[in-house]
């Protein structure tokens, strides 16, 4: 197994890793919408919110030397359900492969952000 970190995405606030690679297999972290330059969150509705999330997890993506594409599955928590259409859009921008998912409201996010997103994705051939 191996450790994946990055600066272009936030830091762990927790006693947890940013992702582990283990095998040909990535398991990131939720993302929320930290700024990683400044470790303030993202101000706006759920649309700023998601692309911050985004550009996170993309962030992870790359580090781990991959990208959306080899998404295969995504677990996604908003604070509101009525988020869900909004949310959507942004995540369809990135998620083109349209992999697996899982996406609930949750009564509260940390930091009381509107959304949060990890993934799975697969590094083989």
């Amino acid at each position: 197994m191996k450790t994946i970190s990055t600066d272009k995405a936030p830091a762990a606030i927790g006693p947890y890793s940013q992702a582990i690679l283990a095998g040909d297999m990535l398991y990131a972290s939720g993302q929320i919408p930290i700024i990683p330059a400044t470790g303030e969150i993202a101000q706006g509705d759920i649309n700023v919110q998601a692309e911050q999330v985004m550009k996170n997890v993309g962030a992870i993506l790359e580090a781990a030397g991959t990208d959306y594409t080899k998404v295969v599955k995504t677990t996604c928590f908003l604070a509101e359900m009525a988020d869900f259409a909004a949310f959507n859009a942004v995540y369809e921008k990135y998620f083109t492969g349209k992999p697996a998912r899982s996406c609930v409201a949750v009564k509260q996010l940390p930091k009381d952000v509107l959304c949060e997103v990890e993934v799975i994705a697969y590094l083989g051939q």
